[in-house]
């Protein structure tokens, strides 16, 4: 198994499990290597593990979900691109955000710059699309947090309530409610 393959496994415990119920025997069994296997990718053991699964994840967002956003279309296209980016980055809204279990207990001191980034990069980016949509900067920066608080929380009320549809209703209202169509 290659390392990029391994991560895709690991990101996938953490996810579930969490920085500190994550063990190193989940990890194992998830990616199928043995523990030595695991140090030899990752000599940091679990830090460096949850670490790299973080910054793979940060950067698949930025090439992935954020790209729209810099697109030369119309606002309210770009916004609906990132909003498709974003489903699939949740997996429909059933995948819990990596970040969220990232940012508590140990992790939290571990991880928070890394999140803390990401977030900001979010809220720049789509920033940005909105005061070229005409929208004064203050008031760009106050609905790109919230529409990010909104995606979270409809991520959170999906995986409790085992069911998706108000993160899908969240991400479709996402244009209207950012530029206040």
């Amino acid at each position: 198994m290659s390392k990029e393959e391994a991560i895709a496994k690991l990101i996938q415990v953490f996810r579930q499990y969490g920085y500190e119920g994550t063990t190193l025997t989940k990890l194992s069994e998830a990616t199928g290597l043995g523990k030595a296997s695991l140090y030899h990718y990752f000599p940091g053991g679990k830090a460096e593990m949850a670490a790299t699964v973080l910054e793979y994840a940060n950067s698949w967002f930025e090439t992935t979900v954020l790209k729209p956003l810099k697109a030369d279309t119309q606002p309210e296209e770009r916004i609906k691109a990132m909003s498709q980016k974003i489903n699939e980055f949740y997996n429909q809204g059933q995948e819990t955000c990596l970040w969220a279990v990232l940012s508590v207990g140990e992790a939290h001191d571990l991880f928070n710059n890394q999140i803390q980034n990401i977030l900001i990069i979010w809220i720049d980016t789509l920033t940005q699309v909105l005061i070229e949509a005409g929208i004064e900067a203050q008031q760009a920066r106050q609905r790109s947090e919230d529409a990010i608080i909104q995606v979270q929380g409809a991520l959170i009320l999906a995986r409790v309530l085992n069911n998706n549809a108000s993160f899908q209703r969240t991400l479709a209202r996402l244009p209207k409610i950012l530029l206040g169509n």
